[in-house]
């Protein structure tokens, strides 16, 4: 089981001071929480890309450049690229770059986005929005295939024997399907191949679980192997010493950020009891002590037989030196308990209509 962190690089003001951290600084305590989880042995950090003052990072190959010069094991992924508004050549190049830097341990997470910012900013039509993420993503695949490419599409220059440059360290350059629950975009990522990232916001973990049956179906149904297709599951999550820190800390920037979106998406506000309903023991909040959420991640296993977990812990602006101590407990305590529960269940026979666990 890998285990490890995503973050946005939120730019949010303070719920309880009003105050908003800078950019700049938000940068900086993002390289120091990236150096420390790999310092701990985590497996994988994750950035994700937005256009819009709630967050630092438009760009995350640039961060993760960053990163990789100050980082030795860590897996570095964006989380997710925008790959529908971007150029599928420069996002190819710039992470072969960070594959160069890091010495291969770069990842593309491509996904459509859960905001809609970048289209009018780069110039695509929202009426495009699937076709876009179809055409882009065939290009993508095509560019770490060969080093000449020859292609065509409605929505970028064609190219024509081109060559793309520079190649990266990895062959291929890992490339992940990342999905909020379209059942369309995981029969895509089977049918392809690639590997399968599910982002569990909210709500019960176990109304997912017949996206990643279908996955592995479909799998199974154009001739690919299900065991060789990992499967992510990406949760919003806080660890603390004990539980009611963990929520206490966590609940104002998670309810500040929950309740603006959803003004944007017709949603009601968010409050605290169904943020502790979320938090409970079958909901999609990992949010707690460290056996609370060693038991959340089990159960998750349980449902899913996953092979990567993601916590996101600043989802609104988490002070720096609470979301330092929770990648310290998820590095000493959490993750070393869930590998080895996992690698147990691993070991054992399966029961008969169990859900396979592939490492």
């Amino acid at each position: 089981m890998e285990i490890g962190i995503v973050t946005f690089a939120e730019t949010t003001p303070d719920p309880e001071t009003g105050a908003t951290i800078s950019s700049s600084r938000r940068l900086r305590d993002l390289m120091e929480e990236m150096e420390l989880a790999d310092q701990l042995g985590l497996d994988v950090f994750g950035v994700g890309e937005h256009h819009r003052p709630d967050f630092a990072v438009s760009t995350p190959a640039v961060v993760l450049a960053g990163a990789a010069t100050r980082t030795k094991n860590i897996r570095l992924s964006s989380a997710v690229t925008v790959l529908s508004s971007d150029d599928p050549v420069r996002v190819f190049q710039e992470f072969s770059t960070v594959d160069l830097l890091s010495g291969g341990r770069a990842e593309i997470m491509a996904g459509r986005g859960s905001f809609t910012e970048s289209f009018p900013l780069f110039g695509y039509d929202l009426r495009d929005y699937h076709e876009l993420f179809e055409e882009k993503l065939e290009l993508l695949l095509a560019l770490r295939e060969s080093e000449r490419v020859t292609w065509s599409g409605r929505h970028r220059a064609p190219l024509l024997d081109q060559p793309v440059y520079p190649r990266p360290v990895q062959d291929p350059l890992p490339v992940w399907i990342a999905v909020g629950g379209t059942p369309q975009s995981v029969v895509r990522a089977a049918s392809l191949g690639l590997p399968l990232a599910v982002a569990i916001i909210s709500g019960e973990p176990e109304r997912f679980r017949p996206l990643v049956e279908l996955y592995r179906q479909t799998a199974r149904r154009v001739g690919r192997d299900p065991a060789a297709l990992p499967v992510g599951i990406n949760t919003h999550g806080f660890i603390a010493d004990d539980s009611q820190t963990a929520a206490d800390v966590f609940w104002p920037s998670y309810a500040w950020v929950m309740t603006r979106i959803g003004r944007e998406r017709g949603w009601p506000p968010m409050r605290r009891h169904q943020f502790e309903a979320l938090r409970g023991p079958r909901g999609a909040l990992a949010v707690g002590s460290p056996q609370q959420v060693i038991d959340k991640l089990l159960y998750q296993h349980e449902l899913f037989g996953h092979q990567r977990a993601l916590f996101q812990f600043t989802v609104g602006s988490v002070p720096h030196d609470r979301v330092m101590r929770s990648i310290e407990l998820l590095g000493t305590v959490v993750a070393p308990a869930v590998r080895a529960e996992v690698a147990r269940r691993t070991a054992a026979p399966v029961s008969s209509g169990s859900f396979p666990t592939v490492m």
